[in-house]
């Protein structure tokens, strides 16, 4: 999953790009609205943090300009403690969260693994297909109750295709947010992670979709069977 946090405190800047890649999500970052509202217009993220308060262009007009464009996704807007004429605008604006400065940043990621579960029709923070177990809290993995160790590229991998599990998710989709924006990319390199994560997981529920690219099925069987 990628993110894009967008705070002109250089240092809050920073440590929520460690905390969150840490988390195993892939993150691009701005300082100022401008670049901010630019990366959000054309780059494919999965959910943004979003200060109010930032130089060039402030937050609420950056997130009216997403939401004017269609832009839909989930956005979790920061605020000061007693800013509540900002979260107001905040949710006017098109905002879908939001958290309050000071913060722990256990609600942070709290309350984006929310919004990314919600944006993809999840209601659980375990997330299933047959006998995979993905717990997008820990960031654990199990197969047929029996625990997995994956890389963060393969977590990632493995993370996205079950948030989206039910439809076909082409090689350049996965890509776009699988890697953040200084990422070398290669979509050959998909196919890769791909037969690790087969092998890795020794169960037969992750499809190729010939032409198209790859799919985890809800409640698939172990032995379901591959359409190469």
């Amino acid at each position: 999953m990628r993110l894009l946090v967008i705070e002109d405190d250089k240092d809050l800047n920073r440590q929520l790009v460690a905390a969150l890649e840490d988390a195993g999500y892939a993150v691009d970052a701005a300082t100022d609205g401008e670049e901010g509202h630019f990366l959000g217009d054309t780059e494919p993220y999965d959910a943004v943090i979003l200060d109010i308060g930032l130089p060039k262009m402030d937050g609420i007009a950056v997130l009216a300009a997403w939401r004017k464009a269609e832009r839909t996704m989930p956005v979790l807007i920061l605020t000061a403690r007693d800013g509540w004429s900002e979260k107001v605008k905040g949710f006017d604006a098109g905002a879908d969260d939001y958290v309050a400065k000071p913060f722990h940043m256990e609600e942070i990621l709290a309350r984006l693994r929310a919004l990314l579960r919600r944006a993809t029709g999840h209601a659980s923070s375990e997330l299933t297909c047959g006998p995979v177990s993905l717990d997008t809290r820990s960031g654990r993995v199990l197969v047929s109750g029996a625990p997995v160790k994956l890389t963060s590229h393969e977590y990632r991998l493995l993370a996205y295709l079950m948030h989206h599990s039910g439809r076909v998710v082409s090689r350049s989709e996965i890509v776009e947010h699988l890697y953040d924006q200084d990422f070398d990319r290669d979509s050959n390199t998909i196919e890769v992670f791909i037969g690790r994560l087969r092998k890795k997981l020794g169960v037969d529920v992750l499809q190729t979709v010939r032409g198209l690219g790859y799919m985890l099925e809800p409640g698939a069987a172990p032995d379901h069977a591959q359409t190469r």
